[in-house]
């Protein structure tokens, strides 16, 4: 079925190709993120605003650049994506068409290698955009969102969409991986990357402190980075963060506040 789906999708034309990944990643962030939104910014409980991580609300302009901005960065990946799946770059990477070729314990081992992979890009990509010389024209953009929402996900300046897709060439390029691979990868980090820019925590008080969790990345540390500017740069996981010293000294702290909060409370205006 998947080799099926990878040849009607991608076997059909650049053009082709490039329209229906356009399509996927379009429909895939308006069911995410936008479910995201409406269950949590549209339902208004008090006893949710209380734990909301930052108490106060976006603008509506907010949503609007967010959604602009992400939509232009769909436009990018689906370029980037077309080229190595479909167009004249695929020859020369390990993208390889049957699943059989490797056999489905492959599949799902390459799976687990490209999320490591991507954290490992993303942390040192994602920390190399804050240097001051390169901040303001390429990361700034994403960091107008400093009380992010779901939709702010893939709210990126054009050269950091550039910078964020380049992991599908660097992957492509590493290790035989399937296009379901890709497919999948992507549905687990646009899940992820909401959850991120979610503006709740969903794990529970303590989370941060347990043998897993503490390697887990969170909402919290997340909206840290974003209301902080600096610090907090992983993506799933926090080792990076750990081992090299850039998390947030409060993380802790504030994720204790965050998760301790008493649930009675009321809305602020909007």
């Amino acid at each position: 079925m998947i080799d099926s789906l990878y040849g009607t999708v991608l076997g059909s034309g650049m053009s082709q190709a490039w329209i229906a990944i356009f399509v996927i990643l379009l429909v895939r962030y308006v069911a995410i993120a936008g479910s995201a939104v409406l269950i949590w910014y549209g339902w208004r409980r008090p006893q949710r605003y209380v734990k909301k991580i930052q108490q106060r609300w976006p603008r509506l302009a907010d949503y609007v650049r967010e959604i602009g901005y992400s939509i232009l960065t769909f436009i990018i990946f689906s370029g980037i994506a077309m080229l190595v799946l479909a167009g004249p770059v695929r020859p020369y990477t390990h993208v390889y068409g049957d699943v059989a070729e490797y056999g489905w314990g492959y599949f799902a081992a390459s799976l687990v290698a490209v999320l490591l992979i991507h954290d490992a890009y993303f942390y040192w990509a994602h920390r190399a955009m804050h240097h001051p010389s390169i901040y303001r024209w390429v990361h700034l953009t994403h960091h107008r969102s400093t009380n992010p929402t779901p939709l702010a996900a893939f709210a990126f300046h054009p050269l950091e969409a550039v910078v964020e897709a380049g992991v599908i060439v660097v992957i492509a390029f590493l290790i035989p991986v399937h296009p379901g691979v890709i497919l999948l990868f992507v549905l687990i980090m646009t899940l992820d990357n909401v959850y991120g820019h979610l503006g709740w925590e969903l794990y529970p008080k303590n989370f941060q402190r347990h043998p897993i969790g503490r390697w887990i990345n969170t909402s919290i540390s997340h909206n840290q980075h974003h209301r902080h500017v600096q610090g907090n740069y992983g993506l799933y996981f926090l080792w990076w963060d750990r081992w090299c010293g850039t998390l947030r000294p409060d993380y802790d702290a504030t994720f204790d506040e965050v998760s301790g909060r008493d649930t009675a409370g009321s809305l602020p205006a909007a």
